[in-house]
């Protein structure tokens, strides 16, 4: 063993699998980096003078002779406002060249804002999507999950939500993106002009998998620069979660860790809920919000990652394909935001909490009339109408192609009951039919 620079080398590995290496080494920290016959790895396990690390492009070429060098320090970032606008890896490096970023340099994956530091949310992220806004409103420092299947365009969805959120930075966290999906993202903020506003970090198909366990603790920790030093609206979108739990799969499953349900590993939901954790509303007015992709095989909500997720986080969100439409919408039976009650009717227009429930009560209806017309039965007058109003309601309201804003949607809900349906059948409060309603004489 030599030393250069303060640096200890190694060139006894023990054991070789094909993610991890294993040697004796003293000094040590968890988390710590290290460089393995010069590929980045970072310490997952100590026990004793016995040392595990991970080795992020995988242990090829790697021989029990080869140099392991220890940096003495866990993964970090620079943070400074420089990050806005740029594209960055797994590690923190900037994509597309371009100077590095002058900054404090930080730890990721530091612990959770202390309860005691946490205040009640009570701010609205407005996102110009009306399945979200009017149905299932988002507050700050939420932390909320979209449940879609892997043929939903969940990446353009977020993309649209990163453009119109009323948020001081958006702060993307890309986990197994194709390429196709990242230049997806770099086009469309580079062309709306909101760069100055989104800083991206990002994982694409062709970097090694296990780098995706950087992502989320990087993006986290640029969100609590900003929210926490400056006191901005930070909303949080990281996608896919169903990758970046794959890749934990990955390294617990060649470390020969037994797996739990569905090969995941026995730490997923401690894993899962460190992230999501982070989600805050601040005494100075800045908030970390988390909107997170979790995709679906076969739609299968019982699989561990979405059962873990909706345990951990604040409701869910749940994209399908309207078969009336052919519009993608988010589904309003099995959607729900827990903390929606914190803001509409409050920070929204009074009308609000009672045109959103009156609209999925009608929406309802139009269900059990489809599936009376499925089995044969006759329709009423009034199934007819509700049959109607949903296509309509699926098309100018749920569709997450069309943006407006909260009160256009309160707006167009009374203009869609006007030409459905009697106040009777709506039934809403006459104080809010007389002062919004749009019902023929």
């Amino acid at each position: 063993m030599g030393t250069k620079a303060f640096q200890k080398i190694y060139t006894k590995i023990e054991n070789i699998t094909k993610a991890t290496v294993t040697l004796r080494a003293t000094g040590v920290t968890n988390d710590e980096l290290a460089t393995v016959g010069g590929k980045l790895a970072q310490v997952v396990k100590l026990n004793g003078d016995q040392v595990t690390l991970q080795v992020f492009a995988g242990t090829e070429n790697i021989a029990t002779n080869s140099e392991v060098v220890f940096r003495g320090e866990p993964p970090t970032l620079r943070v400074s406002d420089e990050l806005a606008g740029r594209f960055f890896n797994a590690y923190g490096d900037p994509i597309y060249g371009g100077p590095s970023v002058e900054g404090e340099v930080r730890e990721i994956g530091g612990p959770t804002v202390n309860p005691y530091k946490r205040i009640q949310p009570s701010e609205l992220i407005a996102t110009g999507i009306a399945g979200i806004d009017l149905n299932n409103t988002i507050v700050t420092g939420q932390k909320i999950p979209f449940f879609a299947d892997p043929d939903q365009p969940y990446n353009q969805v977020m993309a649209m939500v990163a453009l119109r959120a009323k948020a001081d930075k958006i702060i993307l966290g890309g986990m197994g993106l194709t390429n196709d999906d990242f230049l997806f993202f770099k086009n469309i903020f580079e062309n709306a002009g909101a760069l100055d506003r989104i800083v991206s970090f990002v994982n694409t198909t062709e970097n090694p998998p296990v780098e995706r366990l950087l992502v989320p603790d990087m993006a986290l920790t640029a969100a609590e620069y900003f929210a926490v030093d400056k006191g901005e609206k930070v909303l949080v979108l990281l996608t896919d979660m169903t990758l970046y739990s794959d890749a934990l799969a990955i390294v617990s499953n060649r470390m020969d860790q037994i797996p739990s349900k569905d090969s995941m590993p026995g730490s997923l939901y401690s894993d899962l809920a460190k992230i999501y954790e982070k989600a805050v509303q601040l005494p100075n007015g800045g908030s970390i919000t988390i909107i997170a992709v979790t995709t679906l095989s076969g739609g299968d909500i019982t699989h561990a990652v979405p059962d873990n997720t909706g345990y951990i986080t604040e409701g869910q969100l749940f994209l399908r394909t309207d078969s009336d439409t052919g519009k993608v919408i988010v589904d309003p039976f099995r959607s729900l935001s827990r903390l929606k009650q914190l803001v509409i009717g409050k920070k929204t227009r009074e009308d609000h909490p009672q045109v959103m429930n009156a609209a999925v009560r009608l929406y309802a209806d139009a269900a059990n009339a489809k599936t009376k017309l499925e089995n044969g039965f006759d329709l009423t007058d009034y199934d007819e109408r509700a049959l109607a109003f949903a296509k309509d309601y699926s098309e100018k309201l749920l569709a997450i192609d069309v943006n407006i804003d909260i009160e256009e949607m309160l707006n167009e809900a009374w203009y869609l009951f006007g030409k459905y349906f009697t106040p009777a059948e709506v039934a809403i409060k006459d104080e809010f039919v007389q002062r919004y309603g749009r019902f023929r004489a």
